[in-house]
């Protein structure tokens, strides 16, 4: 049975205050409104995830997830955070591959391989992100580029290690452009991925695996988003810094 679950990704944004209040509002929306079986998971900027843990501990509707993690276990690397780091701080998963480390860091197929495989080695769940730009979008080879990403990444994975995983479809061209993938469009992809998964690991494995919508996700388009079938969920960007918008997102299953 595949979880249905929220991320919210706060990306480079929050004073270390602005924050902890923004976990406490969640923390009281949360027991007082939703009721349904839902994980809900936080990625905050790394200065957070201590504190932001100790407010979410005791809610078991809430988790801790972290943005990144080097894909070396440790090291002569200034600068960065590596899995076993952000398992020490009780982070329960890690965001892997997302579109901005893709494009500004130029993070490789094989440096999110190794990523994954750290994580998974330091008992963090990677969300693994995928999709494609508006120009492979509109060349029509979107398919064969959001499975390669997938393949190249994930499918050295033994069926025990890869059934860990949870998969992001970001159509990048929907992401912070007031755009978004019609809940048709979400459907098709993440049916594709499904059966590209199904591929390779058999149907078991791949209709447990949560697939999340990672493109523009709002409290007035989650309730559409997430009645697809195969839409298990949402990796929430700009509406995540909102407590009262992702609440309702949240609400929307």
């Amino acid at each position: 049975m595949r979880k249905k679950i929220v991320a919210g990704n706060w990306k480079m944004n929050n004073s270390l205050d602005e924050g902890l209040k923004l976990t406490s509002e969640i923390v009281n929306m949360v027991a007082d409104e939703v009721r349904g079986d839902v994980h809900i998971i936080l990625a905050p900027p790394f200065i957070h995830l201590t504190q932001v843990k100790k407010l979410i501990s005791g809610v078991d509707k809430l988790h801790l997830g972290a943005q990144n993690c080097n894909d070396n276990a440790q090291g002569a690397f200034t600068g960065e955070v590596s899995a076993s780091m952000l398992a020490s701080v009780g982070a329960q998963y890690v965001i892997v591959g997302h579109s901005e480390r893709r494009e500004y860091f130029n993070e490789s197929h094989k440096q999110l391989a190794k990523k994954v495989d750290l994580a998974l080695e330091n008992n963090l769940t990677p969300i693994f992100c995928c999709g494609e730009s508006l120009e492979i979008r509109e060349n029509g080879l979107f398919k064969e580029y959001v499975c390669n990403q997938i393949g190249d990444s994930l499918f050295h994975l033994h069926d025990d290690k890869f059934s860990k995983i949870v998969i992001a479809y970001e159509p990048i061209w929907a992401i912070g452009t007031g755009k978004t993938a019609s809940s048709d469009q979400a459907q098709e992809m993440h049916a594709t991925i499904r059966e590209f998964i199904a591929e390779r690991y058999g149907g078991e494995i791949s209709e447990n695996m949560s697939i999340l919508y990672g493109g523009s996700c709002k409290p007035d388009n989650a309730k559409e988003l997430f009645a697809c079938k195969d839409v298990d969920g949402g990796l929430i960007g700009g509406a995540s810094l909102k407590s009262r918008d992702f609440t309702d997102i949240v609400k929307s299953f």
